[in-house]
């Protein structure tokens, strides 16, 4: 049976390992992770988030707009969904 990191590309595999090391009471945003992995493009880092298979151990809800509002979870960006990132944050 394939684990679950076997089931991710390579590039989001990528993400979530620089994700993995943002410690918890801390935030980045969609681009400054993009830059860590040397993506420049915050759009392509929030489809792998929304797809992350690893939450809440790989903490997709750290991660924020450039604006420093706290950007989209779930795929959503209002509702319960959002209600839920502030509350893990």
């Amino acid at each position: 049976m394939p684990r679950a990191i076997d089931a991710v590309s390579p590039f989001a595999r990528r993400v979530y390992d620089a994700l993995a090391k943002i410690p918890a009471g801390r935030v980045i945003t969609y681009a400054a992770l993009g830059r860590r992995i040397g993506c420049n493009s915050p759009r392509a880092i929030g489809r792998t988030l929304r797809a992350n298979p690893f939450a809440p151990r790989v903490p997709c809800h750290r991660v924020i707009a450039a604006d420093l509002k706290p950007g989209g979870f779930q795929g959503k960006t209002r509702g319960e969904a959002l209600a839920r990132k502030l509350r893990l944050l």
